[in-house]
C-alpha cells in the first residue's frame, strides 16, 4: 500500500494546482508545463477531438471552443504537435472514437 506523507495530503486537499506542480517536479517535468496545460485547457468551455483522415498520416485535431484547432500526427510510437489553425469549427461528435 502506498503511503502519502502529511505534506502531500495537505497540498492535494487545499491547493491541488500546487500539488500538481510539486508532483511534476518530483517526476522530472517542468512545473510550468502544468501551468501551460491548465491555462490552455482549463479556461475553455469546450474541447473536441477529431480524427484526421489516414491519407495524410494517422493523427487527430484538438479543437478548443470551436475556434482554435491543434494538429497532432503519429510518428512511430508517439504523436507530435504539428501546428494550429484559427477559425470557426463545427461541434465534434463525442462518439467519434467508439468504433476504432
Amino acid at each position: 500500500m502506498l503511503k502519502i506523507n502529511w505534506f502531500t495530503k495537505i497540498l492535494m486537499r487545499f491547493t491541488p494546482k500546487t500539488f500538481l506542480r510539486y508532483a511534476a517536479e518530483e517526476q522530472g517535468i517542468e512545473p510550468r508545463k502544468i501551468d501551460y496545460a491548465t491555462k490552455l485547457f482549463g479556461e475553455n468551455s469546450r474541447v473536441d477531438i477529431h480524427p484526421l483522415p489516414s491519407q495524410g498520416g494517422r493523427g487527430f485535431i484538438v479543437t478548443l471552443d470551436n475556434k482554435l484547432s491543434l494538429f497532432f500526427y503519429q510518428d512511430g510510437d508517439h504523436f507530435y504537435y504539428d501546428g494550429c489553425e484559427i477559425g470557426e469549427y463545427e461541434k465534434g461528435d463525442v462518439n467519434i472514437f467508439d468504433n476504432i
